[in-house]
C-alpha cells in the first residue's frame, strides 16, 4: 500500500500532465504558429507578465484562503481559458485570455510547491527521515511525470498538423536564414508553408481544451484537502490586505532570496529560448512546423526521466554538483547552436540539442525547487511566490526582445545571465552548507498528528 502522501503527490503530477500537455503544447507553437506581427510571442509575454504582477500578493491570498486544493483547481481553469483563446487567435482574444492565464499561473505552482513540501515534511516525519531528501524525491517524481507532458502536447501537433503536406516544402532561400549565422529576423514566417490548415488547426486546440478539463477534474475529485484547517483558521482571523500583499516582497529583505534571483531567472531564460528562439529559428525555418512537436518530445521525455534520476540522485551528489553539470550543459549547447548552420540532411542534430537541454533543465526544475522549499522552508507561500515572479520576469524579459533582436544577440545575453548564476548560486550553497536551515514540519492534524517537530536539515553542497 503507498502512503497517503505518496498518492497526493501522484494525483497531483498526474493532473499537471495532462494540464500542461495543452499548455506546453501550445507555448511551443505560439511563436511559429501566430507569427503574424509577433502576436504569439507577445501573448506569452503578457502570461508571464501577468504572472509577475500576481505573484506580489495572488497566491498567499488565494492559499491561505482557498488552502492548496482549491487553489490549484481555480487556477487550471484560468489555464484552459487561454486554449479556448487560441480557437480563433487574434490581439483581442489571446491577449486577454493571456492575462487570465498568467492570474492563474502564479498561484499554479506557488501551490503545487507548498503543497509538495508539506508532504515531503509530514512524510519525513513519519519514517525518521531528513526532510529535504524526501522533498526532493517528491519533486523528483512530480517532475518526472510532469515534464512528460510535453511528449504527449506535442506528438498531438506533430500528428496533426503532419497531415497538412505543404508546410513540409521549405525554400531553399529560408535555408539561408535558419540559426544564428544571420541575423534571422526576416525569415518569412507568415508564408502559407509555415501554418497548417485552420481546421487542424481547432482539432488540435479542441484536443487541447479537453485534456485541460480532466486535469480539473482530477485534482477536485481525489487530491485531499490537507490545509483545510490552516486555511478555515486563516479565514476566520483574516490578515490585514497590506500585510498579505507585502508578504512576497518582505522576503526580499533575506539576502539569500536576492542572491537567488539570477538563478530563478535563469530558468526562464533557458525555458523560452528553446520554446521561443529553438523552435522557430532552427526547427521550423529548417524543417517545418510539424516537426516542432518531435523536437520538443525529445525534450520533454528526456526531461522527464531525468528529473526522477536526479531527484534520487541529489541525496548522494549535493545539488552543487547537478548544477554545475546543468551548467556546463546549457554552455556547451548555446556556443554549439552559435556555430551550427541547420541542414535538413543532419536530421539527428536537430534532436540532440533538445535533449542536452532537457537534461539540464530537468536539474533547474527540479533542485531550485527543492532549494526553495527548503532554505524557505518557514515562509512556503511566500518563497514559492517570489520563484514564480523571477522565473517569469525571465520569460518576459526574453519574449519582450525576442522580435527585437538578433538570435546570435539573445544567445549572448543567454550566456551572461548563465555565467552570473554560476557566480551568485554558490555563495547560497555554501552557506546553506555551514549553516543548515531549521525546517518547520507541517503535520495535518487530521490524520492524528497533534504535535509539530523540528527538523534540522543538513544538505549536501
Amino acid at each position: 500500500m503507498i502512503s497517503r502522501n505518496f498518492k497526493n503527490v501522484l494525483v497531483v503530477s498526474v493532473a499537471f500532465l495532462s494540464l500542461f500537455t495543452a499548455y506546453g503544447g501550445l507555448q511551443s507553437l505560439q511563436s511559429s504558429l501566430n507569427s503574424e506581427e509577433g502576436m504569439g510571442v507577445a501573448s506569452l509575454s503578457v502570461i508571464y507578465a501577468s504572472i509577475i504582477i500576481s505573484s506580489m500578493f495572488l497566491p498567499h491570498i488565494m492559499i491561505k484562503n482557498l488552502g492548496c486544493k482549491w487553489t490549484i483547481v481555480v487556477s487550471m481553469v484560468c489555464y484552459v481559458s487561454y486554449s479556448f483563446g487560441n480557437l480563433y487567435p487574434g490581439w483581442y482574444t489571446l491577449i486577454p485570455t493571456s492575462v487570465i492565464l498568467g492570474l492563474g499561473g502564479s498561484t499554479l505552482w506557488s501551490a503545487k510547491c507548498t503543497y509538495l513540501t508539506i508532504t515531503g515534511n509530514q512524510q519525513a516525519a513519519l519514517e525518521g527521515k531528513k526532510g529535504a531528501d524526501v522533498i526532493n524525491q517528491y519533486f523528483g517524481i512530480f517532475f518526472f511525470i510532469f515534464q512528460s507532458s510535453g511528449v504527449w502536447g506535442n506528438l498531438m501537433s506533430s500528428l496533426i498538423f503532419g497531415q497538412d503536406t505543404a508546410i513540409a516544402n521549405i525554400p531553399e532561400e529560408q535555408l539561408q536564414l535558419c540559426g544564428a549565422a544571420d541575423c534571422g529576423m526576416n525569415i518569412s514566417t507568415n508564408s502559407t508553408s509555415t501554418r497548417p490548415a485552420q481546421k487542424l488547426v481547432w482539432t488540435l486546440v479542441g484536443c487541447y481544451i479537453g485534456v485541460g478539463v480532466l486535469a480539473t477534474i482530477i485534482i477536485a475529485a481525489f487530491l485531499d484537502n490537507i490545509d483545510r484547517e490552516q486555511a478555515s483558521q486563516f479565514r476566520e482571523n483574516r490578515e490585514p490586505f497590506c500585510q498579505t500583499f507585502l508578504a512576497t516582497f518582505a522576503l526580499l529583505r533575506d539576502w539569500r532570496m536576492l542572491t537567488l534571483i539570477p538563478l530563478t531567472m535563469y530558468s526562464g531564460f533557458e525555458q523560452s529560448f528553446l520554446s521561443g528562439e529553438y523552435t522557430k529559428n532552427f526547427v521550423t525555418c529548417a524543417l517545418g512546423i510539424h516537426y516542432v512537436g518531435f523536437a520538443m518530445m525529445c525534450f520533454a521525455a528526456v526531461n522527464s526521466v531525468c528529473s526522477y534520476i536526479f531527484g534520487r540522485l541529489a541525496q548522494y551528489t549535493g545539488r552543487a554538483a547537478l548544477f554545475l553539470l546543468a551548467a556546463v550543459t546549457n554552455f556547451s549547447c548555446i556556443i554549439g547552436l552559435l556555430q551550427w548552420r541547420p541542414d535538413p540532411n543532419q536530421l539527428a542534430v536537430f534532436f540532440v540539442f533538445p535533449a542536452l537541454w532537457g537534461m539540464s533543465d530537468a536539474i533547474w526544475q527540479t533542485q531550485t525547487n527543492a532549494l526553495y522549499g527548503i532554505i524557505f522552508s518557514q515562509n512556503k507561500e511566500a518563497a514559492f511566490a517570489n520563484y514564480r515572479m523571477w522565473e517569469s520576469l525571465g520569460f518576459v524579459i526574453s519574449f519582450a526582445y525576442s522580435t527585437f533582436l538578433c538570435l546570435e544577440y539573445k544567445m549572448y545575453i543567454l550566456l551572461t545571465v548563465l555565467l552570473l548564476t554560476v557566480v551568485t548560486y554558490p555563495v547560497v550553497e555554501y552557506h546553506e552548507y555551514k549553516n543548515p536551515t531549521a525546517a518547520l514540519v507541517d503535520q495535518d492534524k487530521s490524520c492524528g498528528h497533534q504535535e509539530k517537530n523540528d527538523d534540522i536539515v543538513q544538505t549536501k553542497m
